[in-house]
């Protein structure tokens, strides 16, 4: 059975496959999490925009601060107190990665 795909492969000069493309979603679930890696644009926003790397990755994911402090279950005032911090805790760190879907390496930059 032919099941529809999002994939899409490109064939090479010599007829075989050279490249996959894939959404960058899928991309982003499958591949960067498993291989704690740090999209650009969550570096860029710490580094040059000098925020969190907490706050850098939920802005990247499109959450607010409100979905994040219900993940954890704090109010949205104290999750923001957690995000400003210079000095977070690993377990705190641990639990809002797993809130944000991502690993806690993936918050260490």
């Amino acid at each position: 059975m032919n099941a529809p795909t999002n994939i899409q492969t490109i064939m090479g000069p010599d007829n075989k496959p050279a490249f996959v493309v894939i959404p960058y979603a899928e991309y982003v679930a499958q591949y960067a999490k498993a291989n704690d890696l740090i999209p650009h644009e969550v570096v860029r926003r710490a580094l040059a925009d000098d925020v969190p790397p907490v706050r850098a990755w939920r802005e990247h994911l499109g959450f607010t601060q409100a979905e994040i402090a219900e993940r954890l279950g704090v109010s949205q005032s104290a999750y923001a107190q957690q995000e400003a911090s210079t000095r977070m805790r690993k377990g705190t760190r641990e639990k809002i990665a797993a809130a944000l879907g991502i690993t806690a390496a993936q918050l260490d930059f």
